[in-house]
């Protein structure tokens, strides 16, 4: 029955995550090259195999994030445009980490509205909810989009105010 069981993180790792006792251990998965990624209440922690390295992102730092199952990969994009993290899955069927990671991104997520430009371009503007519940607007643009142009910046601070007003956030 052991192949029913999901591995366990590794101690060195677990006492590395050095999680407050506000958060929690969601869902955590062996990756490929032998480190780990963790998803937790507050966000998404990977580590090196021997938990010397720990890098931590907030849900609301996660733009988006998609699943390969033929790679077994997690890709992973971030709203300040770094590079994505891609996250090779040691074995896919013992986690539930995909799964959690989509959950989380959505439940930071409390309202959204796209805004479309020119030759397809769009900006996405988000009120958003952080590791404490409190809530943020922000505005993710697609590469190209200037968004210090008059009109793209009327448009979507209009957006933000709408989605803002929605959630009861103040204008």
């Amino acid at each position: 029955m052991s192949w029913f069981r999901r591995p366990a993180l590794p101690d060195p790792v677990r006492r590395a995550l050095d999680l407050p006792a506000t958060d929690r251990v969601l869902a955590s998965a062996e990756l490929a090259d032998g480190s780990w990624a963790v998803a937790t209440r507050a966000g998404l922690l990977t580590s090196d195999a021997g938990g010397t390295t720990v890098v931590r992102h907030l849900w609301s730092d996660v733009d988006r994030a998609g699943y390969d199952p033929e790679s077994a990969t997690i890709t992973v994009t971030w709203v300040d445009g770094a590079p994505p993290l891609a996250l090779r899955l040691a074995d896919p069927r013992r986690t539930s980490l995909a799964q959690t990671l989509r959950e989380r991104v959505q439940s930071s997520v409390v309202l959204s509205e796209t805004v479309t430009f020119a030759a397809g371009l769009t900006a996405r503007v988000a009120v958003r909810r952080d590791a404490d519940g409190e809530l943020f607007s922000q505005v993710v643009a697609d590469p190209g989009l200037d968004l210090t142009d008059p009109e793209v910046e009327a448009r979507v601070d209009a957006a933000e105010g709408r989605v803002r007003s929605a959630s009861g956030l103040p204008l």
